[in-house]
């Protein structure tokens, strides 16, 4: 495909068939997605009905990983590019030096007719080039016309044709005396014309290889091998060997493709993790920054997960794998991209929808110019050698300059370059509308717990009573909270084991469900628990002064959990312990840049007021909406896009952008413009998302809207250039003003114009 009419050629070929519903066409990435009645069509059928609408289609092999799948494209791709560059360098060969000496002799003796031998040369390198550097022309061309279309080789064919078919009946009129003096000749035209516009196609198939190149340097992130433990010996829960070394037999370097859920990989300091896995034995860091867009790196210790495609910093570690192939977070993520790329947004749809009626209104231009041209001859009395002189001069210049090929690359190029700058800094787009939507955001709604706040409680401080230790404290509450299920429990053991502090085996344990838990540790009953467990304990008023200690806006965004020991009536109050749910510690700044956007923030959550209130306050929010429930969650993204009208002071509506984690943001996520899931959250909140923030941090919120409005301003920048071109050079080329050689130059310029316009992108600034 070479412009946006092939894109709809390809379209209307898919659409023909019975069942299929959809087709989509990335013209800068040669891929078509097309969505089918199974019991009505088949893939094969599919490829076969655009293979014969003149576009060569072959179905996507499911059995290649994505590694190879986009090895096999990159291939074609090189292919073709360097079929260009071939053509290019024989046509340059052909017309150059030809053209060169033409002008030598021209200009030492213009009315010269003693280098006739100079026209016998042009006339013979013309025809080669027509021949072999115009042949994959002519074929796009035929295959158009036989399905009763045009495409941009319809253009250059007939450009190249006119200039090549005129030339030579002047020549052969010359020759033959029916006109005295020889008329301007274009064969060096022909020929050049097709030298410049496949050198053109030649820098334009670089241009979008170095577009595309996103998903290569995701997919180059995963390793090509793995090392895998071959022995049976050593089973779940055994610990390997003191680090094992490369040369036993115990691991065998396997390609990725041949690891299975299961497998024990072994991956050293400065490895690229192979899989999705959960680490069994070691302890290292690990650098995810190129899937999460985490800067630091990462502490992995047994029991955490790893992602594949991330890098292990300093120490050995042992895997399980989890999740291989194209269940990995790399390979779908890659596909989400993908997809994202090949999606078209409402602009890209309207160029489409130009392009399609494009080369026909062109040809219908070209052939008033004919008309135009032969009348103005006959008007001024031009020689008939003069008239169709001018004639295919302005014909073939309008023919070659008009062609849509950068209409067609403006929106994908520059969306291949931003979403996959977007994926390598962890910034998923799954929905193109979403990103063309994102530049319009002018207020952030944002959930609070998993969204602002880490969503997991965690020990905020350690409030003793009567002289109590504060670490005895903690050890005694872990040891009675050792066996109980509950969060906050979970988080106070936590706590003591990532201190270090000797956890106490106890002898009894009871669970009272809504009060707390009662142990028994070396003849002393622990009770730990809420207010009312206390009181229910004969320990009333025992925790007022250190509910006291605490300030009153720390105090309405924690839980304190009391813990006394001894028997019921006789029990010692040991101080309270108080949880909380901790801010996510870049929350501030993730605020702080949205303000410096201009973006009015507001915390939705359906927590009580005076917590909501508190958290709003740590990370800079003004506006609160606190205790709304999660059915009416998107009833309030609707109010702020839409105010009731019989509101006193009716604000204006706001083009609303929601950040979530949760089942219970689904909805607010669906009814946002743009809905922004945490990628650690729910998986229902990322497949209702537009955007998914991988690393889970709220910086790419504001990452997210400045890559929307740089992308965004491109496309436009593309779609100008690509219009204003066409509207400005037609015109020159009826007029008679532009040579069909220049018109050949101008049009290749403006497809690398329009593809080096999106690799800017590249650079733009969106931190």
């Amino acid at each position: 495909m070479d412009c946006a009419s092939c894109v709809a050629h390809v379209e209307n070929a898919a659409r023909r068939l019975p069942g299929v519903h959809a087709c989509e066409v990335n013209l800068a990435r040669g891929r078509t997605v097309v969505r089918f009645d199974p019991a009505l069509t088949d893939p094969q059928t599919i490829a076969h009905a655009i293979s014969q609408s003149g576009y060569s289609a072959q179905v996507e092999d499911p059995a290649l990983s994505p590694a190879n799948a986009e090895e096999q494209r990159l291939a074609r791709q090189q292919a073709q590019a360097h079929a260009w560059l071939r053509r290019a360098a024989v046509g340059i060969a052909l017309w150059l030096p030809v053209e060169l000496t033409h002008w030598v002799l021209y200009l030492a003796r213009p009315h010269s007719h003693a280098h006739l031998w100079m026209d016998w040369l042009a006339l013979a390198a013309s025809t080669i080039a027509i021949a072999y550097v115009g042949a994959g022309f002519y074929r796009g061309a035929w295959a158009a016309l036989k399905h009763a279309t045009t495409n941009m080789d319809s253009l250059i064919a007939m450009g190249s044709t006119v200039a090549y078919v005129y030339s030579l009946v002047a020549f052969a009129g010359f020759l033959l005396g029916f006109w005295p003096v020889l008329p301007d000749l274009y064969f060096m035209e022909a020929a050049g014309l097709l030298a410049l516009i496949s050198f053109g196609h030649y820098l334009e198939a670089r241009a979008r290889d170095k577009a595309g190149s996103a998903i290569r340097e995701l997919l180059n992130l995963a390793p090509p091998t793995a090392f895998r433990l071959n022995d049976d010996a050593d089973r779940e829960g055994e610990a390997p060997p003191e680090p094992p070394s490369l040369a036993e037999p115990r691991f065998l370097e396997i390609p990725v493709a041949d690891v299975h859920p299961g497998d024990r990989l072994l991956v050293r300091p400065g490895d690229r993790i192979p899989v999705d896995a959960i680490v069994t034995d070691g302890h290292s860091d690990v650098d995810e920054s190129m899937i999460t867009g985490e800067s630091l790196p990462i502490t992995k210790t047994i029991g955490d997960s790893v992602i594949g495609g991330t890098t292990n910093h300093n120490g050995r570690l042992i895997i399980r794998a989890t999740k291989v192939g194209a269940e990995t977070a790399l390979a779908q993520i890659v596909r989400l991209v993908e997809v994202a790329q090949s999606t078209k947004p409402p602009v890209q749809r309207l160029a489409d929808r130009i392009s399609a009626v494009f080369v026909p209104s062109v040809l219908a231009i070209a052939l008033l110019t004919g008309i135009a041209w032969y009348l103005i001859g006959s008007w001024r009395s031009y020689t008939p050698a003069q008239t169709w002189a001018t004639i295919a001069q302005t014909v073939c210049s309008v023919l070659i300059i008009a062609c849509p090929c950068a209409l067609g690359l403006a929106v994908p190029a520059t969306l291949m370059v931003g979403i996959g700058r977007g994926a390598r800094r962890g910034i998923l787009i799954r929905d193109i509308d979403a990103l063309q939507s994102a530049q319009l955001i002018d207020t952030v709604v944002l959930d609070k717990t998993g969204t602002i706040t880490t969503g997991k409680p965690a020990v905020a401080r350690l409030l003793p009573s009567n002289g109590q230790n504060d670490l005895d404290l903690l050890r005694l509450a872990a040891a009675a909270e050792q066996y109980s299920e509950h969060p906050l429990a979970r988080a106070i053991v936590a706590e003591a084991r990532r201190l270090s502090l000797a956890i106490p085996d106890i002898q009894s344990f009871t669970s009272e469900s809504g009060f707390g838990v009662i142990a028994d540790l070396d003849g002393r009953r622990l009770l730990a628990g809420n207010a009312d467990m206390l009181q229910k304990h004969g320990l009333a008023n025992a925790h007022q002064t250190i509910a006291t200690t605490l300030p009153d806006e720390a105090s309405a965004a924690m839980t304190l959990v009391h813990l006394a020991a001894g028997q019921d009536g006789n029990a010692e109050y040991l101080g309270a312990i108080a949880l909380g749910d901790p801010i996510k510690p870049d929350s501030p700044a993730a605020i702080a840049a949205l303000r410096r956007l201009h973006l009015r923030t507001i915390l939705l959550t359906g927590d009580n007021r005076s917590t909501a209130r508190s958290i709003a306050r740590q990370v800079g929010i003004d506006d609160v909406r606190a205790e709304v429930r999660p059915d009416q969650k998107a009833h309030a993204i609707r109010q702020l896009q839409t105010p009731p009208p019989h509101s006193p002071q009716r604000p204006r509506p706001s083009h609303v952008a929601m950040v979530g984690d949760g089942i219970n943001d689904a909805p607010a996520l669906a009814a946002a413009d743009v809905g922004i899931a945490i990628g650690s959250g729910s998986d229902i909140a990322k497949e209702t998302a537009g955007i998914v923030l991988v690393s889970g941090s709220l910086l790419g919120i504001a990452t997210a809207i400045r890559l929307s409005r740089a992308t965004m301003r491109k496309i436009r920048q593309n779609l100008f250039f690509a219009f204003i071109y066409n509207i400005l050079a037609i015109p020159l080329a009826a007029t008679g003003l532009l040579n069909p050689l220049i018109a050949a130059g101008a049009m290749a310029l403006s497809d690398v114009t329009v593809l080096g316009n999106a690799l800017l992108l590249r650079k733009t600034r969106i931190d």
